[in-house]
């Protein structure tokens, strides 16, 4: 999600994800900064990244209005190296302090290659991992189809009244 509101800032199409990825293979990582959030324990949050980049962007634009173009392959390598070492270090943190050495990378954002490369880099500290190949890096999509198949098997339906939530109770699934 991150990747994809910094694309539409950049005015890079929907899915913006793979296209900021591609544009960051070709940036400098370091050549803009940004603030790390600072959430606590296991907790992350890209709002202010998300906000930060937003307002650079927006005060560079005043400066030069040809802002964007000139510099959208840094920008996407600077922010996909926040958001990376922001992931790794919450991930690390939840991992060593549960005593995990075992680690899976899922979902759409698992088919950004300097996160897989991060999370490879991990099997040199002693973990491992486990990273999917691409056709199977997607949105929650197939996730979600998965664990409604496996409901209809157990005979577990919902009424037509009911209604979705985003943040159900894992104990009420």
């Amino acid at each position: 999600e991150a990747f994809d509101k910094v694309a539409k800032i950049l005015g890079i199409p929907y899915p913006g994800g793979p296209l900021v990825n591609k544009l960051a293979q070709t940036g400098d990582p370091r050549c803009f900064s940004f603030p790390e959030p600072k959430s606590p324990g296991y907790n992350y949050s890209f709002s202010g990244l998300k906000t930060s980049f937003l307002y650079l962007v927006r005060d560079e634009l005043k400066k030069d209005p040809e802002f964007i173009e000139k510099n959208k392959a840094d920008l996407c390598a600077s922010i996909q190296f926040s958001i990376v070492t922001i992931l790794m270090k919450k991930f690390l943190k939840a991992a060593d302090d549960c005593g995990i050495r075992e680690l899976a990378l899922a979902g759409g954002v698992s088919a950004n290659s300097a996160l897989r490369s991060a999370f490879s880099d991990l099997e040199k500290r002693g973990y491992r991992v486990f990273i999917p190949p691409f056709e199977f890096c997607t949105d929650n999509a197939a996730m979600i189809a998965i664990t409604g198949f496996f409901k209809y098997k157990e005979g577990k339906f919902a009424e037509m009244s009911a209604s979705s939530s985003a943040r159900y109770r894992l104990e009420d699934i």
